[in-house]
């Protein structure tokens, strides 16, 4: 439902829904707080990796994207899971496929990283 708002209230009221929806993340679900955690440790490290500001820059893109998709996946669970906890082939389904990007975002993350430390200590 729209709250009517526009303006600076508008951006300060979807500011704090952003903070709450990331809150509720950390404290419900355990994957959302082993991707900070890997992504806080990689985070560390590309500042001893990267010799650039782009090669910084594309070591953490994937780091912001895996904790979006995250995110992203952990509401589709749970929107499916308030519409029913029956089995449904398409709610299995769903759940899968949100699963499945959250594994493409881990490749990605291991591909560029591995890209980036070959290209650095074997170029």
């Amino acid at each position: 439902m729209k709250s009517g708002l526009s303006g600076y209230a508008r951006l300060i009221a979807a500011t704090g829904n952003s903070i709450r929806g990331i809150r509720d993340a950390w404290r419900q679900e355990s994957a959302f707080r082993q991707d900070v955690m890997l992504s806080a440790l990689l985070l560390l490290l590309s500042f001893w990796l990267a010799q650039t500001l782009v090669e910084w820059l594309i070591l953490i893109l994937p780091l912001f994207l895996l904790l979006i998709v995250e995110i992203l996946n952990s509401a589709i669970e749970n929107t499916v899971d308030r519409i029913g906890e029956e089995h449904h082939e398409l709610s299995g389904r769903a759940k899968d496929m949100a699963s499945s990007a959250v594994m493409f975002c881990l490749i990605l993350i291991a591909i560029v990283w591995i890209g980036m430390a070959w290209s650095r200590f074997y170029a």
